[in-house]
């Protein structure tokens, strides 16, 4: 798999996990605290490190993950949140990553059996692999059901 793909899981889990972290509330998300601050080219574009970050979160949007107002330049993705349908899957413990957790109280399978908590723990420990099969699950996943009210 190229670097740029493991870049592209690795960028959009932290995005996902950003707006989960804030959720409900839209924030803004600056391309330097998810890719540091990277020097323009030679004739003054974004860095493409940074240009493929930008797209991976303008690719969230156009699958439905989340949703903005827009961009600023290339620096930022304005007041972005996360879509119904990203906020139950990153919610959803139903999952096969958080079978070590089956003996555990309701309440902390919740919340440690996450998506979310699993992508964040992935990103902690910088493991690539673990988290691109994580998010590769995520995308594959069918929609999870909702309780009726």
């Amino acid at each position: 798999m190229g670097l740029h793909i493991d870049d592209f899981y690795r960028d959009a889990a932290l995005g996902l996990v950003t707006l989960y972290q804030s959720f409900p509330r839209p924030v803004t998300l600056y391309l330097d605290d998810m890719v540091g601050i990277l020097p323009p080219d030679e004739v003054g574009l974004p860095h493409p490190r940074q240009q493929h970050c930008l797209s991976t979160l303008l690719w969230l949007g156009n699958e439905g993950y989340i949703r903005h107002l827009g961009t600023i330049g290339y620096d930022a993705v304005d007041q972005a949140e996360l879509t119904e349908k990203a906020f139950v899957r990153l919610a959803s413990s139903q999952h096969p990553f958080a079978t070590a957790l089956h003996a555990s109280p309701p309440s902390v399978r919740r919340a440690q059996g996450s998506f979310a908590q699993q992508l964040r723990q992935h990103l902690q420990a910088r493991d690539s692999e673990a988290l691109i099969t994580v998010m590769q699950h995520f995308f594959t996943m069918a929609p999870v059901s909702t309780p009726a009210v």
